[in-house]
This record gives structure tokens, sequence and C-alpha cells, in this order.
């Protein structure tokens, strides 16, 4: 597994947290990890198949999604992870992977990416993943995980 697989990842998520929730992330240790199921954490999972297989899994507690929907519709105060605050989670998944991917073709690599699935279970539990937080101040951290086969 290589380390430059997650830096596009990383900065696109940096990029799009920053427009999105209006927060500058800061970035934590890079590191390898058992993708380990959590009952309070959400998932965030994105396939990709091409010159590079395997998923992207963004890691956060529930109590960080609910922060982060939140800001993401305006500031309204949201408490649970409804239909509509699953599609705007997804759709951060969406916007960082859509931008890792052009930014990896932009570095001569092909990719192709699925629509996100957000899960409360990890299907990859037990295996290693490739790791990065992202420090969010006020909000918490979303864990960048790269599992490529």
């Amino acid at each position: 597994m290589k380390a430059e697989y997650i830096n596009p990842f990383l900065e696109s998520a940096r990029i799009v947290i920053e427009q999105v929730v209006m927060i500058r992330p800061a970035t934590g240790q890079l590191g390898v990890k058992d993708i380990a199921i959590a009952g309070d954490y959400i998932w965030i999972q994105i396939g990709m198949s091409g010159q590079m297989n395997g998923d992207i899994i963004f890691a956060l507690r529930e109590e960080v999604a609910l922060k982060i929907i939140s800001a993401m519709m305006g500031g309204f105060a949201i408490t649970e992870i409804d239909e509509i605050g699953s599609s705007a989670i997804s759709e951060l998944g969406n916007m960082i992977s859509g931008n890792a991917s052009t930014m990896l073709y932009n570095q001569g690599v092909k990719v192709d990416i699925t629509p996100p699935l957000v899960l409360r279970s990890v299907e990859s539990a037990g295996k290693k993943a490739l790791t990065i937080p992202l420090i969010m101040d006020g909000i918490g951290e979303l864990d960048i995980q790269v599992l490529i086969a």
C-alpha cells in the first residue's frame, strides 16, 4: 500500500470541508490500522476501479456527522441522521472522492468511483487500511481510510 494513494483524498477532503463546513481542518498522523466496527460511527464507503482498485472509507463518529450535516444545511440544528441527513453526508463523501479522482486523473491515474454508501457497520472489518485523520476544531475528526487491493 503506497502512502501517495491517500494524498489526493486528503487534499480534496481539506478543500471540500473548508468550503462546505467553513473550517480549515488540521491533518493528523498517517498510519495503518485495523478497520474495526464501532457502534457510534458512520462510514461513507466509495469503491474504486481502474488503475486503483479498492475502497475509500470516511469514518466519523455520529456526533461529528451531525455537526457536519448541520453546517451543510446552513447551521440548522440536526439531532438525528434521517434520510436527508444521510443524503447530505453521502454527498460530502461524493464531493471529496470526485475531486480526488480528478486529481488522480491529472496525475495520470485513471480511476472510476462508485456512488457513496452510508453504512453503520463496515464489511471490511478485520482488514488494514492506510489512514489519516482530519481534525476539525469544534467538530471532531474525519478519518480517511484507504483500502487498495
